[in-house]
């Protein structure tokens, strides 16, 4: 079961009803981080000492403060936004509040914005859907449009997989072409450009070369399967026995081998 109470953050809610202060609101529109929040909220400095400069806070490492919370101030100044003291309880147009003393809803926030700056959506007051959502699309076309692209990176993920695996399977044909091919040519060797002898024509070199790709291709299943392996003692059975390989023929698989897996080396 799973308990998905205990990963609820209830991050809507939060939003809704924080009270915040015009300074902090106007950082977190700035998007600095939780980390420095406090830091910078303890350094920010009003425009000025008096009139409306002391309802507009700055900071040197934030230049979007003053803009943002000067758009604040002036929502407040005009009534187009609520604000109260410390718990942001709205106060009556008459009822004067010190600029340092007032706060406001996320909520109300959220609303004036949406209005006042349709395009802007801070991560503190809109959630996934709504910064990703235009006006025009609602939220169930884009839930749909997000369906439809997570099922498509789904089937891009499984296609590079399978791509993935059988470029593993050429790399790993082609090393072993490759190590073949310089067993032939160790045991063939040219003279004067010409190749003396066809290996293909020796049933006993395509025996072993049966048995060498058969080798290369279990050898990993038995590996894992062991506690240890042992290139005279239990290799040498698995290939004689499984395998099917004499003495002699198991003595090249294992140089064969080597050349794969770095333990026989």
């Amino acid at each position: 079961m799973t308990e998905t109470w205990k990963d609820d953050n209830c991050a809507a809610i939060k939003a809704h009803y924080a009270v915040l202060s015009i300074p902090k609101a106007a950082a977190l529109w700035c998007c600095v981080p939780d980390d420095y929040l406090e830091k910078i909220l303890s350094e920010v400095t009003q425009l000025s000492e008096s009139g409306f400069g002391r309802g507009v806070w700055c900071h040197p490492d934030v230049p979007c403060l003053e803009p943002r919370s000067r758009a604040i101030a002036e929502a407040i100044e005009s009534g187009e936004l609520s604000h109260g003291r410390e718990d942001a309880a709205p106060v009556a147009s008459s009822d004067h509040v010190a600029y340092e003393r007032r706060h406001i809803f996320g909520r109300d926030l959220k609303a004036w914005m949406e209005k006042a700056f349709p395009n802007e959506k801070p991560a503190f007051l809109f959630d996934d859907i709504e910064q990703n959502s235009h006006s025009s699309i609602s939220a169930e076309s884009y839930r749909a449009l997000k369906a439809e692209r997570d099922t498509l990176k789904s089937r891009l993920d499984a296609g590079l997989e399978k791509y993935r695996k059988l470029r593993d399977e050429k790399e790993s044909i082609e090393a072993e072409r490759d190590a073949i091919k310089k067993i032939v040519d160790d045991a063939f060797p040219a003279s004067n450009g010409k190749v003396d002898a066809a290996p293909q024509d020796s049933q006993y070199w395509n025996k072993l070369g049966v048995l060498a790709s058969q080798a290369i291709e279990k050898y990993p299943a038995w590996r894992d399967s062991q506690r240890k392996v042992q290139k005279t003692g239990n290799l040498q059975e698995w290939l004689t026995t499984v395998i099917e390989a004499n003495n002699r023929e198991a003595e090249i698989i294992k140089n064969i081998l080597a050349d794969f897996y770095q333990e026989l080396r």
